[in-house]
């Protein structure tokens, strides 16, 4: 999937994105953690455009430059220096799952943090029954390194997760999986 882009959440988007927390669908098994204010978005969106040096999103964005999801990135220092190290994310909206968007949006990501940051490591963390998501990590190049036992709790019980890693000169950015 070639025709997939990065861009900064647009205004147009937000409607789109309040999906994440008002409708169950939208977030799928995986990622919806209950209903939340549709309206947080938006006050995060004219604050900051969603990108500060903590935690910042991008709009995935196929070929008609409509909005198909989200990438996000946060620091996480356990150690490390900051900003040597960063959690990764990606969340679809239904419609667009299972096209190879979500890989191309990964890859993207990791090649943008590697060239516009000093980040080191970036690390992807997903439920264990989230194959989709496991294949899609290791196309793009992210290494699995073992089980969270019961790292999160959503829909009603407490979830295994399994973490990924990728580290600076591992990304392969011809490889398109």
């Amino acid at each position: 999937m070639d025709d997939v882009t990065l861009r900064p959440i647009l205004e147009t988007d937000l409607d789109e994105l309040a999906r994440f927390v008002m409708d169950p669908a939208a977030g799928g098994e995986f990622e919806w953690a209950g209903f939340r204010d549709p309206k947080a978005a938006r006050r995060r969106w004219e604050e900051d455009g969603w990108l500060n040096e903590e935690h910042s999103w991008l709009a995935v964005a196929p070929g008609d430059g409509s909005f198909a999801g989200i990438v996000s990135w946060r620091q996480r220092e356990s150690g490390a220096a900051k900003g040597g190290r960063f959690e990764v994310g990606i969340e679809l909206l239904p419609e667009h799952r299972g096209r190879g968007i979500g890989t191309t949006a990964q890859r993207l990501l990791a090649a943008y943090l590697f060239e516009t940051t000093a980040v080191h490591r970036l690390e992807a963390l997903t439920d264990i029954d989230n194959l989709a998501e496991q294949r899609a990590l290791d196309k793009v190049g992210f290494t699995r390194e073992g089980m969270l036992r019961e790292g999160w709790y959503r829909a009603g019980r407490w979830r295994n997760g399994l973490i990924y890693s990728l580290l600076r000169g591992e990304l392969d950015a011809g490889d398109t999986g």
